[in-house]
């Protein structure tokens, strides 16, 4: 069993010169099968939207809010080093993403994954591609992988009540002085 890199990890919104390291990251996710590519001009352009954990200097954790719709936001591009898995990063990244579609006013959110356990104990649901057509129109469609790629489809509703009764969407707790 390997043991948690040992740092206090935080999280805060990546810069866009920060492009190259999120490229690095997901380049490596993207390698082991875990996702899509991403080209550096893309993260640059969209780095706001990127939540980062960060363990001292290093990020070791990624992942986008994409909006879909005026309704659907997605969690994109969730990655984690290495060195950090198995130690909540992802899991503190998407309860982030969360907080912020909520405070956006999107409904729902979305993922498309491999691993759908990981996002099932997060309160998301494997649904039918088809319940997210924002979606399959807007990126779906224009994958070589279209209709071959495997992954499933995953939703949450933003709803503050089915929240609090998980325990998501609560401040989170304060950090020790």
């Amino acid at each position: 069993m390997r043991q948690p890199a040992r740092g206090r990890i935080t999280l805060r919104t990546a810069e866009p010169s920060e492009a190259k390291k999120l490229h690095a990251l997901i380049q490596a996710n993207l390698e082991e099968g875990h996702l899509l590519p991403r080209t550096r001009a893309e993260l640059t352009a969209h780095a706001s939207r990127f939540v980062v954990a960060v363990r001292g200097r290093t990020i070791v954790g990624c992942a986008e809010l994409a909006a879909l719709s005026a309704h659907v936001a997605e969690v994109r591009s969730l990655a984690v080093d290495v060195s950090a898995r198995g130690s909540g990063v992802g899991v503190s990244i998407v309860d982030e993403l969360r907080r912020r579609a909520r405070r956006e006013g999107f409904e729902k959110l979305c993922a498309f994954t491999h691993a759908p356990g990981y996002f099932i104990h997060m309160g998301f649901s494997i649904v039918p591609h088809t319940w997210l057509l924002e979606k399959m129109f807007t990126d779906c469609v224009k994958c070589p992988h279209f209709r071959t790629c495997g992954q499933y489809a995953m939703v949450v509703p933003l709803d503050s009540a089915f929240d609090a009764e998980r325990g998501y969407g609560l401040p989170a707790p304060a950090s020790p002085a």
